[in-house]
């Protein structure tokens, strides 16, 4: 029963990081404009995503713009794109497994092997999904820094870490740790040992004796 709870709080968490992942992938922002400087800016919010960029107003109004053209864009925006979008289709195949895999669903109930190891895959089919999301996020938010520290970069156009990164870093290590829970939740096979014989009893005496 033990095992049974495990898998059901990996599936849990694995389910929150997938989610996690789609809103950190359709957020926009995932770098802020940064005013640290000496022309500090307060009339609008800068912040630019995976698929468009927005400004927000003082008065909360937010416009944002679609990127025009996908060949336009950097090689290392359109890499984070695929790697983003990889994770959350690698998510949702894994949640499909897993599901089938879960002991509290009646599918595959006549073969308790073959529905532990669907758990077991669909955990890391989870796990390699949040490992996609966080090299995504982790390789964009590098970028981020190194134009941030660039002495060549105008302050005026420096950027900092915005939500969506933070979003998924902490989307990605749940997955990470859901599918690692799912991995762990199959028991240990307990090495069988064939049933012992019995040995047959011997034959009641019949009084004859034999020379």
């Amino acid at each position: 029963m033990a095992s049974g709870g495990l898998q059901l709080l990996g599936f849990v968490l694995a389910f929150l990081g997938w989610i996690g992942i789609i809103i950190s992938t359709a957020m926009p922002q995932w770098k802020m404009a940064s005013y640290a400087g000496d022309n500090i800016v307060t009339a609008q919010a800068l912040y630019e995503g995976l698929w468009m960029s927005c400004a927000m107003q003082s008065t909360g109004q937010i416009q944002c713009k679609v990127y025009d053209s996908l060949l336009k864009l950097e090689g290392s925006l359109q890499a984070t794109r695929a790697l983003m979008v990889a994770a959350i289709l690698l998510g949702l195949v894994a949640l499909f497994v897993a599901v089938t895999g879960m002991k509290c669903m009646k599918c595959m109930e006549d073969d308790q092997v073959k529905k532990m190891r669907m758990a077991v895959f669909g955990g890391v089919i989870f796990i390699i999904s949040g490992l996609a999301a966080l090299v995504a996020t982790s390789w964009y938010g590098n970028r981020v820094a190194r134009a941030f520290y660039d002495p060549f970069t105008p302050v005026n156009t420096r950027f900092e870490f915005g939500s969506a990164l933070f979003i998924g870093w902490a989307a990605s290590s749940l997955a990470i740790l859901g599918g690692s829970f799912l991995c762990c939740s199959c028991p240990r096979r307990e090495t069988s040992y064939p049933p012992t014989r019995g040995y047959p009893k011997n034959a009641s005496s019949t009084g004859k004796d034999y020379v």
